[in-house]
């Protein structure tokens, strides 16, 4: 069995879990807590050298980090259902939208990056809410733009995809930080199809077992 390293509150461990999830893999769940740092042990940077989560090990003991390159994999092993579409144009806008996410706006509205501004720029609570804010409306408001077009319940798919496993973590994160999705109605529409199955319920952050 494989295992998983993550947080319960980590949008890119969360990723992973749904995608889990929705290729029906079991693995074993291993919490690393990102509030006590235990991301910086010398335990966890043996399994990931950026101290980053998530990390999952595979039975053999290889360890794959970073969670889009996870999915990816996760998709090569057990193609069904597909994470993305077969055709090259849509594989590719697929990707341009998860990677708005996952690029450009949960890397700067991390814990660590969160914490980075308070300490070395004196940012308050206010001054961190407004920052985080700020960056996940900038690319909401993109990706609202583009669901505005789309054609099928989700983005691109029939069935949710790479896409919306990205997605979902990042809806969740911007309601505990307050963001107002009625402004982005169609990616509220699509967070809420994809929450009502029960691969996505299970993956939620409040199901696993540190949450706190």
């Amino acid at each position: 069995m494989m295992t998983l390293y993550g947080y319960w509150r980590s949008s890119a461990s969360y990723r992973v879990r749904i995608a889990l999830a929705m290729k029906g893999i079991e693995v074993k769940h291993v919490a690393v807590n990102l509030r006590d740092g235990a991301q910086n042990e010398a335990a966890h940077f043996a399994r990931n050298p950026q101290g980053y989560l998530p990390v999952l090990e595979l039975e053999d003991g290889t360890k794959l980090t970073q969670s889009l390159a996870i999915l990816d994999y996760l998709d090569a092993i057990v193609p069904d259902p597909a994470l993305m579409p077969s055709d090259a144009v849509l594989r590719s806008k697929v990707l341009a939208a998860s990677l708005v996410i996952a690029s450009d706006i949960s890397p700067i509205q991390n814990l660590s990056v969160l914490k980075y501004i308070r300490s070395d720029y004196g940012a308050d609570d206010e001054g961190v809410t407004k920052w985080v804010r700020h960056w996940i409306a900038k690319g909401f408001n993109a990706l609202e733009e583009i669901a505005e077009t789309r054609t099928s319940k989700f983005l691109y798919m029939d069935e949710p995809g790479f896409f919306e496993v990205c997605l979902v973590p990042q809806v969740y994160n911007a309601r505990r930080f307050g963001v107002n999705m009625d402004a982005f109605p169609h990616l509220s529409a699509i967070d809420a199809a994809c929450r009502a199955r029960p691969e996505f319920a299970i993956a939620a952050p409040e199901m696993q077992p540190d949450a706190m």
